[in-house]
Formats: C-alpha cells, sequence, structure tokens
C-alpha cells in the first residue's frame, strides 16, 4: 500500500501538555487527537517539577528547566492513549514532532547504549524511564521561559562583533532564552555536568531519538535556528559563533561542536520505529520518523502565507521569501517544518494582557460577551491606549504597570479594551512591515489567525481591516497538527510536495471562517494621518520619554 493511503501521527512536546494528532493524508481527516496536560495527568505526577509552575524550583531568579523524565513518560502514556482509543497503530506510516523551542536535553555517555536497547525486542518489557533514567548528564532540561542568561547573551554577542554582526550571522541577535547563552551558563555553573556531556538535543529531536533508538540523530535546521548557534543562510553550526560561545571554556568550540548533532532538513528521515514501540504498542516496523521541528515552526507549516496565533504571547509569522534577516533584532529568522523562511516576532503581551484586563475592570477573565460588546460599540481606529503589564520585546518598550491613555474618553471598560486591542495589533502590523522581508500586503495572500481570540468577529474584523487582507479563522490549528501534515509531506517525492501540503491545508481549513476587510475601518486604520500613522508616533514618543 502507498505510504500516502496511511496514516501520519503529529506529536508536540509543550511546556504544559504532550498532543497528538493523527491525521489521514489522502483525505486531510483528523482521525484523533489528544493531549496529555502535565499537571493533572496521574501517570505524570512526582517527576519533580511544580504543579503550578511545570517547572523545577528553580535555585536562581530566571533558571526555567523542566524534568526530562517528564517527556519520556508523557510519550509512554500518549502511546497507551492511542491503543486505549481504537488508532491502529499498524497503518501509521510516519511520525513527525514538534518541541517546545529552545527546550534542550544533555545526555552523557551511557545514552548511545540506552538509547540503542531500544532497538531490541527484549526492550519492551520494561518502561522508557526504566531504559532511559540514566541518560543524562544534568538533570534539567533548560526551556524557553529561561531568563537568567543576560550576562552570557552580553559576551556570545561582543565576542561575535557586536548586533549586527550576530544577525547577519545567526538571523537572530541572540535573545538570552537562546540555547547557545544556556550551554555556556551551564558549562560555567556546572563544568562537571557539561564535561559529562556526549549529545546535547532539543526536545524537537529528543523525541524522534527515542523513537528511532538512536541519540545521536540530526536536528533540524528549523529549531538549530533557536539555538544561536547555526549560520542562518548556510544552514550550518557557524565556528565563529561556536568560537564566541565556547572559545575559553574547557576544550574550547571543537569540545562544543562534538557534542551537536548534524543538521538536517525538517523533512529528512532519521530512521524506522524502535522494536520497543513496535512490540509494545503494535507499530509497524516500516514506520518512519522524521527529523521533526520547534512547535512554531510546525505551527507556521498550517499557513500557506502569514499566520497570526493568538495565544498568552501573540506570534506573528511573516513569509520571508528571499530569507531576509531584521537587522534590527526584533524578530527572529527561521525555517518551518516544511524548510520555507520565514521572520518570527514575539509580542510578549498577547491574550493573557487582554485577560488581565478584563479583570482590572471587575469582569471575569473569561468574560468574552463583554468584549465583543465592546468592539461592536466602539469605532475602529478612534482611541489611541497602550498597555504593556510585560516588558514588551516586540515592538520593546518598558513594562508600564498602569494603561496609558492618550484620548480624553471615558475610561471604562469598552474604552480600555477596544483600544488596547487596536493598539496590540496594530503595532505587530506597523513594525512586522518593517522587517526585512517582509511580504507585502496582497488579497492573494490570505492571513491565518489561530488562537482563541481568532473566535471573536470583532477581533477577525479589525485584524482584516488593519492588515488589508482577508483573514482566515483557523481556530485552535496547533503544533502538533502541523507535525502531522509535515509528516504526510515527508512521504512523497520532493516534487509533489508543495501540492499536497496545500492540499491538506484546504482539507483541513474547509468552512473556516473567511472574513474580509471592511472598506470603512481599511480607511479608519490606514488613510494619511490617520489610526496607523498616529499610533506609531504616539508609540514612539512613549518609548522614548
Amino acid at each position: 500500500m502507498p505510504a500516502t493511503s496511511q496514516t501520519v501521527l503529529g506529536i508536540d512536546v509543550s511546556t504544559q501538555s504532550l498532543s497528538a494528532v493523527v491525521l489521514h493524508s489522502p483525505s486531510g481527516e483528523i482521525l484523533w487527537s489528544g493531549s496529555l496536560p502535565y499537571r493533572d495527568d496521574p501517570r505524570l505526577c512526582g517527576l519533580g517539577f511544580e504543579h503550578d509552575t511545570l517547572i523545577i524550583p528553580p535555585r536562581e531568579a530566571g533558571e526555567a528547566e523542566q524534568p526530562p523524565r517528564l517527556f519520556i513518560a508523557a510519550l509512554d502514556a500518549l502511546f497507551s492513549d492511542l491503543q486505549a482509543a481504537g488508532i491502529d497503530t499498524a497503518a501509521i506510516a510516519a511520525i513527525n514532532t514538534s518541541g517546545q523551542q529552545h527546550g534542550h536535553v544533555y545526555l552523557n555517555a551511557q545514552a548511545q547504549a540506552a538509547f540503542a536497547r531500544l532497538r531490541q525486542a527484549a526492550s519492551a518489557g520494561d518502561s522508557l524511564l526504566t531504559h532511559l533514567a540514566n541518560a543524562f548528564a544534568y538533570g534539567g532540561a533548560p526551556i524557553w521561559k529561561t531568563a537568567n542568561t543576560a550576562a552570557e547573551a552580553a559576551h556570545i554577542r561582543s565576542a561575535i562583533g557586536g548586533k549586527a554582526a550576530t544577525i547577519e550571522r545567526t538571523g537572530s541577535d541572540i535573545p538570552l532564552r537562546f540555547s547557545a547563552t544556556v550551554h555556556r551558563k551551564l558549562a560555567v555553573r556546572y563544568p562537571e555536568a557539561y564535561a559529562a556531556t556526549r549529545h546535547i538535543q532539543q526536545i524537537s529531536s529528543f523525541i524522534p531519538a527515542i523513537l528511532v533508538g538512536d541519540c545521536a540523530i540530526p536536528i533540524d535546521f528549523g529549531n538549530a535556528c533557536g539555538t544561536g548557534l547555526m549560520n542562518y543562510q548556510a544552514r550550518a553550526w557557524d565556528d565563529v559563533v561556536m568560537q564566541a560561545v565556547a572559545g575559553d571554556l574547557p576544550g574550547g568550540a571543537a569540545a562544543l561542536a562534538a557534542k551537536l548533532p548534524p543538521i538536517a532538513h525538517p523533512l529528512a528521515v532519521c530512521g524506522t520505529v524502535a522494536a520497543y514501540f513496535q512490540i509494545k504498542y503494535g507499530l509497524a516496523a516500516t514506520c518512519q520518523i522524521i527529523a521533526g521541528s520547534g512547535d512554531n515552526p510546525q505551527s507556521k507549516v498550517l499557513a500557506s502565507g502569514d499566520l497570526l496565533s493568538l495565544g498568552t504571547s501573540f506570534v506573528y509569522m511573516i513569509v520571508s521569501p528571499d530569507g531576509g534577516v531584521d537587522a534590527s533584532g526584533t524578530a527572529n529568522a527561521m525555517y518551518d517544518g516544511l524548510g520555507r523562511p520565514f521572520n518570527f516576532a514575539c509580542r510578549t503581551n498577547g491574550a493573557l494582557a487582554w485577560d488581565q484586563l478584563r479583570l482590572r475592570h471587575g469582569l471575569g477573565a473569561k468574560d468574552y460577551a463583554a468584549c465583543d460588546a465592546a468592539l461592536a460599540n466602539t469605532a475602529a481606529g478612534s482611541l489611541i491606549r497602550f498597555w504593556h503589564p510585560d516588558a514588551e520585546s516586540f515592538p520593546m518598550i518598558a513594562a508600564s504597570p498602569e494603561p496609558v491613555r492618550l484620548d480624553q474618553s471615558a475610561v471604562d471598560f469598552a474604552s480600555d479594551y477596544s483600544a488596547v486591542v487596536d493598539s496590540s495589533l496594530g503595532l505587530l502590523y506597523r513594525y512586522g512591515r518593517k522587517i526585512v522581508g517582509a511580504r507585502v500586503n496582497s488579497h492573494q495572500h490570505p492571513m491565518s489567525v489561530c488562537g482563541g481570540p481568532s473566535a471573536s468577529p470583532g477581533i477577525m474584523s479589525r485584524i482584516a481591516a488593519i492588515w488589508n487582507r482577508p483573514a482566515i479563522q483557523a481556530g485552535q490549528a496547533g503544533a502538533a497538527l502541523g507535525a502531522a501534515l509535515a509528516a504526510a509531506v515527508a512521504l512523497v517525492p520532493e516534487a509533489e510536495r508543495e501540492a499536497l501540503a496545500e492540499r491538506l491545508r484546504r482539507s483541513l481549513f474547509t468552512g473556516k471562517r473567511i472574513v474580509q476587510p471592511d472598506s470603512a475601518m481599511v480607511q479608519a486604520y490606514h488613510a494619511p494621518g490617520g489610526y496607523l500613522d498616529q499610533l506609531e508616533i504616539a508609540f514612539e514618543k512613549l518609548r522614548n520619554s
């Protein structure tokens, strides 16, 4: 039976849960989806993370690590759930992974033999944790929330030759959460753990390594962007950056290079599934394991053009056909799970800030009816107000605990909410257009919008008008689904991949609401001297004050 007539499995290892989607490749039908929340699943208790924060209790401010054993236990639990749901695991032709970007693990000299045992039939008699619990040189998996590496980031940036040189090489300004900064921090703070490390794997490649039974599989060049160690244009580890990170550490840059995996295309096949999964969970020996990628690259797979994700933070993923990088350093250049270049801008104050705004006005955090009423009764682009309860990364500005109101309208929820929605989205649009390589707006390229707020007609109308293009309501589609779609694409010849990806997108999003831009709202936002012009002027005055 041809691979394209089979099902595929996409897995997403996020900060809060492990999620999966089983997709029927020919039809684009989702056969099954499920999620294991770490804090609530009894099979994942006692692994060392705090229930509320989901991280290991930090030893210093800004440290953010999760126990690698958590991901291992969750993987076993997932396959148990697949079986319990009656999924024909023998029909799964390929498995592809999404992993929280920047998260990674440090494996010791025992790891190679421990992973290899999973390829032996006898391994199915024990759990994954039994086989892999002692494979770590360091007990934590540093994740994207890491914020205690500012000194390391500054050192690396300076050693490369400054901000511009760093961006030119890596596509990013080495933000403090990127893996390169954590490797340096670990080597200085815990030299024994660094010395004992034989293999470093991002979480996105750690899971495929388990599935194959080989701890030295490649990392894809999409998620390698999030390490800060890869030359963006060459798609290879950068010698200058490696020297900046580790030149003065024990073993120098060569020691760090020896710990890193090779780099491959995100659709590369890393091998077939290990005997452990064949015997214990019924997967076929021919099931192919794809290299995988980060959660943002895999989410981007679902969009033909730009993607706006309205989550806890707002993520604007902008098509970059020519592979350009943002010289200002506020956006990060990446590749998606299909290997397509894009720029990634993350606005810290996203949906969570909107929830907090509701609470400030005495409403419930999830009182969406009040939000819809506010937008319906407040003219688009009529008020200018900012609120950045946390320091904002895109565009950058210091935190402001109180809303900044630059108009004379009432201080009530309807005005505050409508104005903050307009300013949040307007700033993403306005500064997103400044990114090198960003696609010019075109009605031929609708923008996909996902996340909870995309369910609001008022939000979608404002997005369509601000971007002056159709906006597709993609719902809650996430990285696991993107990984599944990419798995299906990986199984066909390269010449057929683009067409298959687009056909699957159309199938998945058939019936999804497409909002056309309202001409009056477009005029309010885009007229010379109108809202967007005024917004940028006011924002620049605010952050320079």
